[in-house]
């Protein structure tokens, strides 16, 4: 008796309707484990399989499917099969082909499929609610009821064979109808450009970002570097709004963009192009650094914007040279300033301007090797200035709790890149021996219409060239792309979910840019996107789960990690450390929690009338407790930290806190 209550316990702390499994009726899974493992569901998770896909005929009665569903499993049927018939799902004589078609989530998104189908025109029950249908007809795609306290959710056809080609909301109708997924990830960067929010709720949206999973923003910081009473003001609204929900905000440079204003008061510091035309390519407006005066006075003001606000991280992004096209294209061909065609020329021994004249010996359609001792210079350059800045950003960030990374292309899986763009990771990498920074793979626009899996083989050739691998991170472009993609311009939905999936579980960190391209469909999943769960086992009373980066686990009431009371839990939510962890109910719930924190937590106990945790943050960490704090001790000894609200600011770093709280809990 005592094993049924103590599973009755379990079951009961873990979130009330919580689908931790699925399983795929057949021989052959086909796309769902990339589908349903995307957001974290497993096929070998606890107990009977929540989900379950019935791909094709069912020997099981109908009778048996509904019972199912009355208790709670949500039951997934693919195209017009005996038991989808049986469910009132009926196929027609008429026959209608598809190839664009319409999700009710977002109907004016384009939703196109790479190749037209034919399928029958279906009736579906009257209960049901459509979710897709096909956009000129109106016929029905997707529908699905809930049944008891489960569903069921049928489909025309099959997803794909990646999953995401023809239903990128199909998980969406799923928590549509009560489907929740089993894990959150907190651990997420976006990048933010305030030109897109310059008249928001700041406070709604650090909430909102907060709830997906984003632990820092990458604020575009060229619009602040000249101070200016009301764009300050703004910001340090945003830094306010984002501190106060345990969000870091970094302080994104796009040299040699210095801002709008730099650009227009000193023409003398225009980069130029091949062809000697000012450099002012797409959004970014280029200024030669290699020269000595103006390196000077960008390099005081970038050190006078670090200084003006209170910034947790600096992103060094993109300092390189232009463009995707390379030497074939001299109009974006960079850099052609003065100063270092003179500087090639003491060492090269020509003017590298000669290699764009058509009647020139140099050319490279008549001698290849000049234009290549010219790209290996080039690309030698660009790492003489990444570690030039990033000498003045370790000055700037001396005396302030303040992190670092340094964004770079990625040139190992599309090795074009170092030609084009002077990118040599094998070159920066060794950086990360004589500075503490995180090293931000960005990967180019030329790969953005390959699948998720690109990311384990990136993971894959740099392992190899660093042992820091701890301290790489990865960039995912959330933006519509010049190729053609199917079956939407810009990642979302599944294709979202796999791509942030997949990166989650190769690096340690995922950036997405950018915040404002995330599409208000993908927020409630992104967090569970980010999550990555290893395993997951019953044993007894108790729940042991395996991670990697550390996971939100849905959970109601007290709990013990480990066989300890576990003070790291929000209404809903138990946080868990990296590592394999057993979680069980508790009785008694603890003096003082920690609801929420932005760091890599490591280890957390109780104390009397408080809360100790172990933890490791590359900027300050931000810890928001339960209730107003009497006192903090950070490794021994008695601080004053800054506070906001509830929310404690950590100093960067690998700490012991001791939090003890103002008075007992009512």
């Amino acid at each position: 008796m005592r094993s049924l209550v103590s599973l009755f316990v379990l079951s009961a702390a873990i979130s009330s309707g919580a689908v931790l499994s699925y399983h795929v009726v057949g021989d052959d899974p086909g796309p769902w484990t990339p589908i349903l493992s995307s957001v974290g569901f497993r096929p070998d998770a606890i107990g009977p399989a929540g989900i379950v896909v019935i791909r094709g005929a069912s020997d099981i009665p109908a009778a048996q499917w509904i019972e199912r569903a009355n208790k709670g499993a949500f039951i997934v049927l693919e195209g017009g099969t005996p038991l989808s018939e049986e469910l009132g799902f009926h196929a027609t004589s008429r026959k209608i082909a598809v190839r664009s078609v319409q999700d009710a989530r977002s109907p004016k998104l384009p939703i196109i499929w790479e190749r037209a189908l034919e399928l029958p025109l279906y009736e579906v029950p009257a209960a049901a609610r459509v979710f897709v249908r096909e956009r000129w007809t109106g016929a029905p795609l997707i529908a699905g009821m809930r049944q008891g306290s489960g569903a069921i959710l049928w489909m025309a056809v099959t997803p794909g064979t990646q999953g995401y080609e023809r239903f990128p909301y199909l998980l969406q109708a799923l928590c549509d109808l009560g489907l929740e997924a089993p894990y959150r990830s907190s651990r997420l960067w976006a990048f933010f450009d305030s030109s897109y929010r310059s008249r928001v709720d700041l406070d709604y949206f650090a909430e909102r970002w907060r709830k997906s999973g984003i632990s820092a923003i990458h604020v575009a910081a060229w619009h602040y570097y000249e101070p200016n009473a009301e764009n300050d003001a703004y910001l340090k609204k945003l830094i306010e709004a984002c501190h106060r929900r345990s969000i870091s905000v970094y302080a994104w440079i796009e040299l040699p963009h210095v801002s709008e204003k730099f650009w227009a008061d000193h023409p003398e510091w225009r980069e130029k192009t091949a062809l000697q035309q000012d450099a002012q390519l797409d959004w970014r407006k280029l200024i030669n650094l290699t020269n000595r005066d103006a390196f000077a006075s960008v390099s005081h003001g970038v050190k006078d914007l670090i200084g003006r606000f209170d910034w947790d991280g600096v992103n060094l992004a993109e300092l390189y040279f232009e463009s995707l096209e390379g030497y074939a294209n001299p109009a974006r061909f960079t850099p052609m300033n003065a100063d270092v065609r003179e500087s090639f020329k003491k060492t090269g021994g020509f003017d590298p301007i000669e290699l764009f004249q058509a009647g020139s010996p140099r050319n490279p359609a008549k001698d290849a090797t000049g234009m290549r001792s010219f790209l290996e210079f080039r690309a030698e350059l660009a790492r003489r200035q990444q570690t030039e800045w990033m000498e003045v950003i370790e000055s700037a960030r001396k005396n302030k709790s303040m992190d670092l990374v340094l964004t770079h292309i990625d040139d190992r899986f599309d090795t074009r890149m170092h030609d084009l763009l002077g990118a040599d990771t094998a070159k920066t990498l060794p950086l990360l021996e004589q500075h503490d920074f995180t090293f931000l793979i960005e990967d180019p626009a030329t790969i953005w219409n390959l699948g998720p899996q690109r990311y384990t083989q990136i993971a894959n050739r740099y392992q190899p060239l660093t042992p820091a691998t701890g301290k790489l991170a990865i960039d995912i472009n959330i933006v519509d792309r010049y190729q053609d993609v199917y079956p939407t311009k810009q990642q979302t939905g599944l294709e979202l979910f796999e791509l942030v999936h997949q990166a989650s579980a190769a690096f340690p960190r995922v950036a997405l840019y950018f915040e404002n391209s995330l599409l208000n469909a993908d927020l409630p999943l992104l967090a569970s996107a980010g999550a990555v769960v290893d395993r997951v086992e019953r044993m007894g009373n108790k729940l042991v789960i395996e991670s990697k980066h550390g996971v939100g686990l849905p959970w109601k009431g007290p709990a013990m990690v480990d066989g300890r009371a576990w003070p790291i839990r929000a209404e809903g939510i138990l946080w868990l450390p990296a590592g394999t962890h057993s979680v069980e109910a508790a009785v008694k719930d603890v003096p003082l929690r920690l609801l929420d924190f932005n760091g890599t937590l490591q280890a957390a106990n109780t104390a009397p009338n408080g809360v100790e945790f172990a933890y490791q943050s590359n900027a300050r960490a931000m810890a928001l407790m339960e209730r107003a704090v009497k006192s903090v001790e950070i490794d021994g000894a008695m601080v004053t930290p800054d506070v906001i609200g509830n929310v404690l600011l950590l100093p960067r770093g690998q700490h012991l806190v001791r939090v003890i709280a103002q008075d007992e809990r009512k």
